[in-house]
């Protein structure tokens, strides 16, 4: 298959005899629905987690001429797997100054993939240092989210405190922090950032773009007399 023929990422997978690469099967689909838009552009992508670099000459062949592709793994080994418009870089993801490094020497991303060590921290971490290096219209994706269900698991646990799904939840009130009037909860610069946040088996993916406070608007004429109730609920909108 040559690069960016318009074959669909299974279609490479299941043709792929170069490097190794391991995927839950249900992935595919999900990764065309929110990566599609950029095919065949010029774009460029962080991907954690190198292992044997199938994944990153997968992306190389999705995306096309005009990808360039990094991955970052803390095995020195894999420095080896380089290639043509595929970086290596050699770091620990749970070290926020080895992220801040990456940071530093690397314009923004439009695509950034968590597929790490899958531990509580690192996953943690990461978004948090790496959120604000993706670019406007970018997406972020933290995939095998499952291990936040994994009692033992560098504290995975169903419900257990401080998992990267737990660590979500919180994300989801600050997505719609306009409409609290707690202080405790108001808007904060993730709020301004994020449009949408997609779950999925094993999969969280965000979406990045300014977003400016929502505001409602009424058109047309009542059919009944509005009750107080619902007059509230415009007045507050």
């Amino acid at each position: 298959m040559t690069q960016n023929d318009g074959s669909t990422l299974i279609d490479f997978f299941e043709n792929h005899d170069h490097r190794m690469i391991h995927k839950w099967m249900h992935y595919f689909e999900i990764y065309e629905r929110h990566f599609h838009q950029f095919r065949g552009k010029d774009m460029t992508m962080l991907e954690f987690g190198v292992l044997h670099g199938g994944s990153l000459q997968m992306w190389k062949h999705y995306f096309g001429e005009g990808a360039k592709i990094t991955g970052v793994d803390i095995n020195p080994r894999c420095a080896e797997l380089a290639e043509e418009r595929i970086e290596i870089i050699v770091g620990d993801q749970e070290d926020r100054n080895s992220l801040r490094g990456i940071v530093a020497n690397h314009p923004q991303f439009d695509i950034i993939i968590d597929d790490g060590g899958h531990t509580m921290t690192q996953q943690i971490t990461t978004f948090q240092e790496l959120w604000f290096h993706l670019k406007d219209g970018g997406v972020y994706l933290c995939e095998d989210t499952h291990t936040s269900y994994w009692p033992g698991f560098f504290g995975g646990g169903y419900r257990q405190p401080g998992t990267f799904i737990e660590y979500t939840k919180s994300l989801l009130d600050q997505l719609t922090a306009w409409h609290s009037p707690d202080p405790a909860l108001q808007p904060n610069e993730f709020t301004r950032s994020c449009f949408a946040v997609h779950y999925y088996d094993s999969m969280v993916f965000f979406e990045k773009r300014a977003v400016p406070k929502p505001h409602a608007r009424m058109k047309g004429t009542p059919s009944f007399p509005l009750e107080p109730a619902e007059q509230a609920v415009y007045d507050r909108g």
